[in-house]
């Protein structure tokens, strides 16, 4: 016998949890498309030298192997590499500057903790085709945007300047951005764990302490600023830096004052990626969301909406003989837009479809038995406080829409 269970790192939704996604994706895909992003989509698998060479030491989580054909293939790592292969693959045929977002899964192979998954889904925002700060500038406006609309009250972006790091090598990088959660001592100490010798890991550091705001990152400034955002929403800040080694020019992320959890979405220029993959010159600029994240931290702020039951009316059958009334009821209710059921089986007690229809959370049951057939109305019952009435059809559409 096999026990019932999903993969390590791998989750189930239930209806409770998958509407409260399935309200986060859509007021996201409305906000992206507030601002002029156009959807797109790609496949789950990729060419695996799409993904090789680009991320840094995070390689080691990539889901690869052969397919039936014999090629190297992983599954999507991250959603900018696989857009970046798309917009270079369809570049005659799109209009420049090209602003997408993504929404889909991507799947690393993570040690599983809170907040980290090895399937999980992703939100990507990016503008590609404009090599300017101003666009740079927009994608984090409209990072900013969506927690405003999510209903935050306040969160704060912070910005820095990958070209402003020039001269510190990768390994000492990806220490120095683990600074806000191990502080200064860890994070030497990670340097000297990669080879780097004490006095050239606190040069770094201090290094890093001492940096000031690049062309790129005023002009970032000052659009956050002319927009409207608070100046408590961004900042400077030169500790952040972005482990992936195609990260370039401007960097940022964003945190949630009292959400311990981590940063919530993290972007960066890369336009080196078509040259160094694609042989060809183009400009990429945009952001990943951590969709989990984003979800755990509005649960936690009390800012989801009551998710309700989407059926809105159950329609009960009394017996078999009245089953054909009661699915031209449904059929009457769908014509309207209201969402209905029809209980399946007729052979199955009233007593418990009202039972099934308060565990589902249905606000309204409809009897249709003897006395409602011979007078050409339905019974209506208010599952909440239990009130009954009899009614036409059309009342009861009417009444359902008003």
């Amino acid at each position: 016998m096999i026990k019932p269970q999903t993969l390590k790192g791998f989750r189930d939704f239930l209806p409770q949890q998958a509407k409260k996604r399935l309200w986060l994706r859509n007021r996201l895909e409305n906000i992206f498309q507030l601002w002029g992003f156009d959807p797109i989509e790609t496949p789950t698998l990729e060419p695996l030298d799409i993904f090789q060479g680009q991320i840094g030491e995070d390689e080691k989580l990539f889901f690869k192997f052969k397919d039936p054909g014999g090629r190297d293939v992983a599954l999507r790592y991250d959603q900018t590499l696989p857009s970046v292969r798309m917009v270079s693959q369809y570049l005659n045929t799109i209009p420049l500057p090209f602003k997408r977002y993504q929404i889909q899964p991507a799947f690393r192979a993570e040690k599983p903790q809170k907040g980290r998954y090895r399937e999980f889904v992703q939100c990507d925002a990016d503008i590609f085709g404009d090599p300017s700060a101003y666009a740079d500038a927009e994608t984090i406006a409209l990072s900013l945007d969506i927690y405003k609309q999510l209903g935050f009250k306040v969160v704060k972006v912070l910005i820095n300047d990958r070209n402003l790091l020039t001269d510190i090598p990768y390994p000492a990088l990806v220490a120095i951005d683990k600074q806000k959660k191990i502080g200064n001592q860890q994070v030497i100490k990670e340097m000297m764990n990669k080879g780097i010798d004490k006095a050239k890991a606190e040069y770094y550091l201090d290094k890093i302490s001492r940096l000031k705001p690049s062309v790129a990152i005023k002009i970032i400034l000052q659009y956050l600023n002319d927009y409207g955002f608070a100046q408590e929403w961004y900042e400077f800040d030169p500790t952040i830096v972005r482990s992936f080694s195609y990260s370039q020019g401007p960097i940022w992320e964003v945190v949630i004052p009292g959400f311990t959890a981590g940063s919530v979405l993290g972007g960066e220029r890369y336009d080196g990626l078509f040259k160094t993959i694609f042989g060809i010159e183009m400009y990429g600029t945009g952001f990943g969301l951590g969709f989990d994240r984003t979800l755990e931290a509005l649960d936690e702020f009390g800012l989801i909406p009551s998710v309700n039951a989407s059926t809105k009316v159950l329609i009960t059958v009394f017996n078999a003989q009245y089953q054909t009334l009661s699915l031209s009821t449904g059929k009457s209710l769908r014509k309207n837009n209201i969402n209905c059921e029809v209980y399946p089986n007729p052979k199955v007690k009233l007593d418990k479809q009202l039972k099934y229809a308060d565990k589902k959370g249905i606000p309204y049951v409809v009897i249709i038995g003897p006395d409602e057939a011979q007078k050409n109305v339905l019974t209506v019952r208010n599952m909440k406080d239990k009130q009954q009435k009899t009614v036409p059809l059309e009342e009861l559409i009417s009444d359902l829409l008003s």
